[in-house]
């Protein structure tokens, strides 16, 4: 007997228990999300090699091997960024399964079942999760690919390049994907083993914020990979003063504070999120909205964290991009060259929907997450509404919430977006010499802010919060006081 056995709705027959979990809200949203990060491999993979079958025919630059080197790491970056992106939010999205699953599990363990087998279920669902969301990727991505090859000719104006889309590389995200789902969705239930018998009596159960306090091991992990990042990206600052190479050092320094700040998450969300939701007034709902944030900190900085990622993204390379083009006027005698100007603006455009691309998974992400939050919360929707919130209020209640997410997310990834942009331009730029007479190396680039790409974000993100907003809204609403008190 498995936990899928119980997944089944009453009164339908179980025909393939196996797969009866396919239905629970989160599992949708995960597959798409692999097929996103797959597809988006199989269209990276197909444009570098066009692009590399495009240099090889032209006969000046055909033999640099330099050139391909680059495109070659350009692609693994971005295909990088979008697997980690999509883990993360897979992980996050097994994790808020796995709460709301407490009971179901709980009474698997009184029957006799372990944490363990109850973790590998949940850890072959991702696996199968991955494997459907990166096969239908693989197909999508390589029709895309072959439609774009067959009409490259006719936007860019070249003759005599022959492509072959389909070769046994595309297959290499594919694989990627769905063993990344596979291990996020093994990190996102190790919750399970902390599951008791005794809580088959209770319902879906979320982390208190007493109980992220007290993880002295995690949180001990967060602050080091913090604090390392920190010293890295001093050092690459430093060390750009005199050499580009800087930035090497500099990129693992944000690596590594990044990561620290994403398993510290639980901990630094909450406060912001609370500092965000003072702004909606004092009403019931928007009270209530607040303070869930500080209830269950986990469920919040899952839903942020995505988000966060995304516009830090976006807003790094835009300020990274945007303070290069100022040094280079600045090298210049003030202004740059018109068809310098066309190639930036060219690259920080491909490299923006090359990023947006993570940036859609993350919404995807917070869209699923809130869904499920409200799911697992119908007994205290049915008991506010017991206790006399209207639907409207209620609405409004939700609406808070995923402002208040939505909101905090895109702050604190723009604050971190421009600082690490920052620190990216000066570790790379720092040691340039600005005109003939200056010396090498001294110089402090002051961050440029990319205006028009910060208003795009913050548009989006009004977007995005009102759209997270709408099944959870209606989920809401939907279910009597009567009922929601009584489910489960």
């Amino acid at each position: 007997m498995t936990a899928a056995t119980f997944a089944a709705p009453p009164g339908r027959p179980l025909r393939a228990p196996r797969l009866a979990w396919l239905r629970d809200r989160g599992m949708g949203a995960s597959i798409l999300v692999a097929a996103l990060s797959s597809a988006f491999g199989v269209v990276l993979l197909t444009a570098t090699g066009y692009i590399g079958a495009v240099m090889t025919a032209n006969s000046a630059i055909g033999g640099s091997a330099t050139l391909a080197l680059v495109l070659g790491i350009v692609s693994a970056i971005f295909l990088g960024i979008a697997i980690y992106v999509g883990a993360i939010v897979t992980a996050n999205t097994f994790a808020t399964v796995v709460a709301g699953r407490t009971r179901r599990i709980a009474l698997m363990r009184l029957v006799g079942a372990s944490a363990r087998s109850q973790r590998a279920d949940v850890a072959r669902q991702g696996l199968t999760v991955g494997v459907v969301g990166a096969v239908l990727g693989l197909v999508v991505g390589t029709g895309f690919a072959v439609a774009c090859v067959a009409m490259a000719p006719t936007w860019l104006g070249i003759d005599g390049v022959s492509y072959a889309v389909a070769q046994a590389s595309l297959l290499l995200p594919a694989a990627i994907v769905a063993l990344t789902t596979w291990a996020a969705a093994w990190v996102g239930s190790r919750r399970v083993l902390s599951v008791t018998p005794l809580q088959a009596l209770g319902g879906s159960v979320e982390t208190a914020h007493g109980e992220i306090a007290r993880r002295k091991g995690r949180n001990a992990v967060a602050i080091t990979l913090f604090a390392i990042g920190a010293v890295l990206l001093v050092i690459g600052i430093a060390v750009g003063l005199l050499s580009p190479f800087g930035v090497i050092i500099a990129f693992f320094g944000g690596l590594f504070s990044f990561s620290g700040l994403i398993a510290g998450a639980a901990v630094f969300m909450p406060p912001v999120l609370r500092l965000v939701g003072r702004w909606f007034g004092r009403s019931a709902p928007a009270r209530l909205a607040a303070e869930n944030a500080l209830r269950y900190p986990e469920r919040s900085s899952r839903m942020a964290i995505g988000v966060v990622i995304g516009v830090t993204l976006i807003t790094m390379f835009a300020v990274a991009l945007e303070s290069t083009k100022a040094v280079l006027a600045a090298s210049a005698g003030g202004e740059l060259p018109p068809d310098l100007v066309t190639v930036l603006d060219t690259f920080v455009a491909i490299v923006t929907v090359l990023i947006g691309v993570s940036a859609v998974i993350a919404a995807v992400g917070l869209v699923n997450l809130l869904t499920l939050g409200i799911v697992q919360r119908r007994r205290e929707l049915g008991l506010l509404r017991a206790l006399g919130l209207s639907n409207g209020q209620v609405r409004g209640m939700v609406l808070a919430e995923a402002a208040h997410v939505t909101i905090a997310a895109v702050a604190t990834g723009l604050v971190l977006g421009v600082a690490y942009g920052w620190a990216g331009a000066q570790s790379l730029l720092g040691s340039i010499r600005v005109s003939p007479d200056s010396p090498s190396g001294g110089l402090l680039v002051a961050p440029t802010l990319p205006w028009f790409t910060i208003v795009v974000v913050v548009a989006a993100a009004a977007v995005l919060a009102l759209v997270a907003a709408v099944v959870p809204t209606r989920l809401a609403t939907r279910v009597a006081p009567v009922e929601a008190l009584a489910a489960e």
